[in-house]
């Protein structure tokens, strides 16, 4: 969904591009990296008041920085004529360390999440789903994005993070799951409360499984066809 603006994220972005024209494109890539890890620390430690709900806000503001100077740097690296095989391998290495530790460092906030190893899998079902677009184009196909995009877990992970930030402010944990239904519990990966915490790494979990068998099904019909 969120893939189809990538077109006009590109003209956006080009006047920022001539006036980066010296940068280094690598510098940009690690500082992404660094604004990442600060906004894990922030977000795995958001209290239940008005300091969690601005350290949740601090989370999003970071991610935002950091996905712009992510886009920014093979952009950049394009105009320079510098892009490179080691350039490509350190953006999509350091896309996959931000995939993981953010969903991760929500999964340790003890506030939002009481089930710490929903973290773990939704991180490991958006790796399984990461993995499979790669390993196509390993066998001989072009990398396959289909599923559900990392641009869109991103968008929808962010936008539950603004939830979880109010709710942070107005001193509300959740919905408890027993009020709703019993599935849910196994929909959220066994917490025991719906918010914005639980809702980003439910949707990174089912999304990521669904994006390996769609991957799959394509590379699979790819090589056999």
């Amino acid at each position: 969904m969120f893939e189809k603006l990538r077109e006009r994220w590109t003209k956006t972005i080009n006047p920022m591009v001539l006036r980066m024209e010296k940068v280094d494109p690598n510098y940009l890539t690690w500082t992404s990296l660094f604004l990442a890890l600060g906004s894990f620390f922030l977000v795995a430690g958001a209290s239940l008041d008005s300091r969690g709900a601005l350290a949740i806000v601090g989370t999003v503001l970071l991610i935002l920085i950091a996905a712009v100077l992510d886009g920014l740097d093979g952009a950049l690296a394009r105009h320079q004529g510098t892009d490179s095989p080691y350039g490509d391998f350190l953006d999509h290495t350091i896309d996959r360390v931000v995939d993981i530790g953010l969903l991760v460092a929500i999964g340790a906030n003890t506030v939002f999440v009481d089930n710490p190893s929903s973290g773990y899998l939704a991180a490991l079902l958006t790796l399984f789903g990461s993995y499979m677009g790669t390993q196509a184009q390993s066998v001989g196909l072009g990398r396959i994005y289909g599923g559900f995009s990392r641009a869109d877990r991103m968008v929808l992970t962010l936008m539950a993070l603004i939830i979880a930030s109010w709710q942070a402010h107005s001193g509300f944990s959740g919905y408890e799951i027993e009020e709703i239904h019993e599935v849910m519990e196994w929909l959220i990966l066994g917490n025991s409360e719906l918010n914005g915490m639980t809702f980003a790494l439910s949707i990174s979990a089912w999304g990521g499984l669904y994006t390996f068998i769609v991957r799959f099904i394509k590379t699979r019909s790819g090589l056999l066809s």
